[in-house]
């Protein structure tokens, strides 16, 4: 039996509500009913690394296609939390609304700014009121833990340095690389796995602290870094195809001339 839906040529927000209720509701998708907030996660995280795909090739098209299937995920959870007595998607909103009045005094109250630091700086504070979170380290143990582990530690170390616990300039930040450069060796050189672990743990966590005096994200950075690689990875391996040499068995002089090569091309 058909549903009672109206069908249009253009369609909007309520009627993707709509059409959500309808596909979770007896009569409807056995999937969709079948699924819960667990169910889904991981296709809540892979629609968003879509979206960041599109933008990253700036795809207009597919940009408006991925941002529909991340609200999508946006609307079954609020649904599955509405079936449940939790929230509504209009509750959703309403938080979102009062969030951001709340923390944009100089554009609904009486705040007064000059900069966009002042702006971030008052973001900031109001978040913290409004969280309750007394220090730093209330701010920090608020930080997702399943954010990536680069992104987590730049957010660790944005909020020591607001606490004034930080470097003075990226000088500190570079000898640290080579203190914990130094740690890392010679733990090797121990064949201790677990100091190992530990002091590659610190190097990377000092190179994000360069990252932030460079103004990069360095979760950013390491992305682009992996795919520049591929690309020269590639060409790479075709020129030794091309040269009749064999990858496995090359000596490391060879495959460095073969690298550079592959430098100039990309």
């Amino acid at each position: 039996m058909a549903v009672n839906f109206s069908f249009k040529d253009k369609y909007k927000f309520d009627d993707l509500v709509e059409i959500v209720r309808i596909l979770r509701e007896p009569g409807g998708c056995p999937w969709d009913m079948e699924q819960t907030h667990q169910s889904i996660r991981e296709n809540f995280l892979e629609e968003t690394y879509e979206v960041i795909e599109a933008i990253d090739t700036n795809n207009k098209d597919l940009m408006q296609e991925e941002l529909g299937d991340v609200l999508l995920q946006v609307l079954m959870h609020s649904d599955m939390a509405r079936t449940d007595g939790w929230f509504t998607i209009d509750d959703v909103a309403n938080d979102i609304c009062q969030k951001l009045i709340i923390r944009h005094p100089h554009v609904f109250g009486d705040i007064s700014v000059s900069s966009t630091g002042e702006v971030l700086k008052n973001w900031d504070d109001i978040k913290r009121q409004t969280k309750k979170q007394r220090t730093q380290s209330e701010a920090m143990a608020a930080i997702p833990a399943v954010y990536p582990a680069l992104m987590k530690a730049q957010k660790v170390q944005e909020k020591a340095k607001k606490a004034g616990f930080d470097w003075n300039d990226a000088e500190g930040a570079f000898l640290k690389i080579d203190e914990e450069t130094k740690e890392l060796k010679e733990a090797l050189a121990k064949g201790d796995k677990n100091a190992v672990e530990d002091e590659l743990g610190d190097l990377l966590f000092s190179a994000v602290n360069v990252a932030r005096f460079c103004d990069c994200e360095a979760e950013t950075a390491l992305d682009k870094a992996t795919k520049k690689f591929m690309v020269r990875f590639t060409i790479t391996e075709s020129l030794a195809k091309e040269k009749g040499i064999d990858m496995k068995t090359a000596s490391l002089e060879t495959l460095d001339e073969l690298w550079e090569e592959a430098k100039k091309q990309k």
